[in-house]
């Protein structure tokens, strides 16, 4: 067999196991093929070129795919493909100026026991003290702590 072929066959095979250890989880198709392909290049040069070849193909297929691994799971490799942006933004940030403690508003969904209510024209998200209310109940502000306000059914 030609040696470009068989080249070809264990570059693609080592393209596969790079795949299957690097982006698909788990054993599977991709990993089984790499190692199918890079085990038909070694037995194709053993065929075709008698046991030197074959042994010389074996060597450096093996230093081959531990430097594709090695390159593959550096740190600086994986930088340029890698998500970097910071996430700057927060859930229910309270101003302190626009709700505080005895401030009346409309649940818009059913707390159970959380959910949207809207309070001082804001919308909030709000939990009850374990209480279910429906929607579009009359409810008040009993406590606000750090990010999450308490509140309770008006009476």
């Amino acid at each position: 067999m030609d040696w470009l072929l068989i080249a070809t066959f264990i570059v693609i095979g080592l393209i596969f196991l790079a795949l299957e250890i690097l982006v698909i989880p788990g054993v599977g198709v991709a990993g089984v093929i790499g190692f199918i392909l890079i085990a038909v290049g070694v037995w194709q040069a053993y065929a075709g070129h008698g046991p030197v070849a074959g042994h010389l193909v074996l060597g450096g297929t093996l230093v081959l795919t531990v430097l594709t691994l090695v390159l593959s799971l550096r740190g600086k490799t994986w930088r340029r493909l890698s998500l970097s942006t910071a996430i700057d933004s927060k859930v229910n940030v309270i101003d302190a100026e626009k709700i505080k403690v005895g401030d009346t508003g409309k649940t818009m969904s059913r707390l159970a026991p959380m959910g949207k209510a809207l309070i001082n024209g804001e919308f909030y998200e709000v939990s009850t003290n374990g209480d279910f209310v429906d929607q579009q109940t009359e409810i008040v502000v009993l406590k606000i702590e750090y990010n999450k306000i308490i509140v309770k059914r008006k009476d």
